[in-house]
């Protein structure tokens, strides 16, 4: 292929990765190492109390943001280097909390404990998805031909429906007086509050997001048990294979790639939690890395927004990302490369 050619296909995608992609990663990366903060000033102001007969008025100096000729509050932008890193992680109290041993100090970080959640959350889903969506793909595959379009739209449900209405209905379950709490309470005979602890709190995320995503990983699956070559199982069963043996050594190879790229998906979009947060309104006990940029840029009373610690939050994020996705892209590549 000429490169004119080449050049005219592929340069509209590279122009739009730019613009939409590379541009905010550089924006983002440059606010995280500058602080940007409305410039203040002090005025005097005259409050009178309301009388017809004997007026007083207290003039008083106040601190007030300054604002421009549209009425908008003036901003000044000052480089800052590693300072909005070093206010997210805190690394004195977190060196400090270390040598004393003290867990609870650190979790009293936000940011270790929105990334301790966000691990967690990451790493128990992603067995439990694809072991579950497998489980579905193999079941379906077994099932009667005249089920098998019942049970695959029954199985996708769950995935259908809007991640945060999909949140909210697991917790209007278990909340107060859910029908599912209620059940319990009649079934063990006493009281639960299963939102007022952190650990039951994120239990039932953990359970939502496996029930919401298990299944893409059955429609992937099924799809590759389609393309499984039934010579290979029929001489597995006449060699004398059982069918644990099938599946060890013939199914699940056979379905590597497709496992690896929904490992992939999921650890990207599960390192990014942030519906769970808003559903389960999990804010007082647990939260996210993306909630935790969500919130610094949620402006205080003062109208201000911590725009360099959101960034800095931002791009730690996606260096986590990076790093929990070599492996699986090694793998990917070297399988590639094999081949």
């Amino acid at each position: 292929m000429k490169f004119r050619t080449f050049a005219l296909f592929v340069g509209p995608s590279v122009l739009l990765m730019f613009l939409f992609i590379a541009t905010p990663l550089i924006s983002v990366l440059w606010q995280s190492f500058h602080l940007t903060k409305p410039v203040f000033e002090n005025v005097e102001v005259e409050t009178c109390t309301p009388s017809f007969t004997g007026q007083t008025c207290v003039t008083e100096n106040k601190t007030r943001p300054k604002l421009n000729k549209e009425g908008r509050i003036i901003e000044e932008t000052q480089f800052v280097g590693l300072q909005s890193y070093r206010s997210l992680i805190e690394p004195e109290k977190t060196l400090t909390a270390l040598s004393s041993g003290n867990w609870s100090q650190i979790q009293n970080i936000d940011f270790w404990k929105a990334l301790r959640f966000t691990l967690t959350f990451t790493f128990i889903t992603l067995p439990l998805v694809i072991g579950v969506g497998f489980a579905i793909a193999l079941a379906v595959n077994n099932v009667l031909k005249a089920l098998k379009g019942y049970v695959i739209f029954i199985s996708l449900l769950p995935f259908i429906i809007t991640p945060v209405i999909g949140a909210l209905s697991i917790r209007w379950l278990f909340i107060g007086d859910g029908i599912l709490t209620a059940f319990l309470e009649w079934w063990l005979e006493r009281d639960i509050a299963l939102f007022a602890q952190g650990w039951t709190i994120e239990l039932l995320m953990l359970f939502y997001r496996v029930w919401h995503s298990a299944p893409f990983a059955f429609v992937v699956l099924y799809a590759g048990l389609q393309t499984i070559n039934q010579d290979s199982l029929e001489s597995a069963i006449i060699d004398g294979a059982n069918r644990l043996q099938r599946l060890r050594f013939i199914i699940v190879p056979h379905l590597m790639p497709l496992i690896i790229f929904i490992a992939l998906i999921h650890l990207m979009d599960a390192y990014r939690v942030f519906d769970e947060i808003v559903g389960f309104s999990s804010q007082a006990h647990v939260i996210s890395l993306q909630w935790l940029t969500y919130d610094l840029l949620t402006p205080d009373d003062s109208g201000s927004r911590s725009i360099g610690r959101a960034s800095a939050s931002a791009m730690l994020t996606m260096v986590g990302i990076a790093l929990i996705l070599v492996p699986l892209l090694r793998r990917t590549w070297r399988d590639h490369h094999e081949a």
